[in-house]
């Protein structure tokens, strides 16, 4: 029996060995998975901020795009008639060059010159209406941005870049150059000339 009374006794030391085993080897699970949820929880919290940084990066996205297609209507709008403007340029130049060949002495053609000139004024007032100026530099300096020089001559009485003749307007829709006026340009007093 005493025999049985150490077996059963090694069997409780046993059983709280094997109880003590299984807590020590629970806390251990418990802290193994605390820092397993901690290790969860930090990679949770970077995948949302990187989430975040998405979501603004897209977003600030999306805006540029909208503002970039708002730029780019509006400038559709403002220069859609660039083109057309162009190819009207040259008829306004033809009713300039058959003002400038009428004879007006002649009754008959000072009637057909004040119908050319009514007609004149009536496209250049259109297409003022839709912002197209006309540049006429005479007697200005000479800008390359709007003038096209196509000759320079030596002029005692002006100084150099200054336009002397208007050879053909230029012209702008919304400021942007639709044509340069072409220009004779003054080189100012001549070299060895007397000033």
């Amino acid at each position: 029996m005493a025999s049985e009374e150490t077996t059963g006794t090694e069997r409780g030391a046993d059983a709280g060995e094997t109880a003590d085993t299984a807590a020590a080897d629970g806390e251990r699970a418990g802290v193994d998975s605390e820092a397993e949820l901690l290790r969860q929880i930090e990679s949770l919290q970077q995948s949302l901020e990187a989430a975040r940084e998405q979501e603004l990066r897209a977003l600030a996205e999306a805006q540029n795009l909208r503002r970039r297609a708002e730029r780019d209507i509006e400038a559709a709008h403002k220069f859609a008639l660039e083109k057309f403007v162009a190819a009207l340029l040259p008829v306004v130049d033809n009713l300039e060059r058959a003002l400038a060949a009428i004879d007006h002495d002649d009754d008959k053609s000072r009637a057909l010159g004040e119908g050319v000139e009514l007609t004149h004024k009536a496209l250049l007032d259109v297409l003022g209406q839709h912002r197209v100026e006309v540049i006429d530099p005479a007697g200005s300096g000479f800008d390359p941005d709007l003038h096209e020089a196509v000759a320079m001559v030596p002029h005692p009485n002006l100084p150099a870049n200054t336009v002397l003749e208007v050879l053909q307007r230029g012209y702008t829709l919304n400021r942007r150059l639709v044509r340069p006026a072409m220009v004779v340009v003054s080189q100012g007093t001549p070299a060895g000339g007397e000033a």
